[in-house]
C-alpha cells in the first residue's frame, strides 16, 4: 500500500545497517504488535477528539508509521503483495457483510446472518 520507491527506501534503509538478521517474521510479527498497542496506548482512558486528537497527532503519526514500516517489512520478507491482500480481504468482507444486513449496524458477520 505504500509507494515501490518508499518500499524500496525502507528495504534500503534496512539493509545499510545489515537489519535483516534481525527480522525473522517472529521479530516483525512482535515489533508490529508492539507499535499498534503504542497506537491504542494513545487512546486509553480517554476517547480523543477535537483538541485532544490533534494534540496527539503528532505521536499517532509516528507510532502510525511504525506500524506501516514493520508490516512493510513482514509483507517483503514473505511475499505478501499487501494490496493484493487487501483487495482478497475486502471480497470475503463483501460477502461476510452484505450491504442490506450491514448499514450502520457494528455487529459482527455472525450476528448479521441470522437476520437474513
Amino acid at each position: 500500500m505504500l509507494p515501490k520507491d518508499l518500499v524500496a527506501e525502507l528495504m534500503h534503509f534496512r539493509a545499510e545497517r545489515d537489519w535483516a538478521q534481525f527480522h525473522t517474521p517472529r521479530n516483525l510479527a512482535i515489533s508490529l504488535s508492539l507499535e499498534a498497542s503504542e497506537v491504542l496506548e494513545l487512546f486509553q482512558w480517554e476517547d480523543r477528539q477535537g483538541d485532544a486528537l490533534a494534540k496527539i497527532l503528532p505521536r499517532l503519526r509516528e507510532e502510525v508509521a511504525d506500524v506501516a514500516t514493520y508490516l512493510t517489512y513482514l509483507c517483503a520478507d514473505l511475499g505478501i503483495d499487501l494490496d493484493e491482500a487487501v483487495r482478497e480481504k475486502m471480497v470475503q468482507n463483501r460477502k461476510k457483510y452484505p450491504v442490506e444486513l450491514s448499514k450502520g449496524s457494528a455487529k459482527k458477520y455472525t450476528e448479521l446472518q441470522g437476520e437474513a
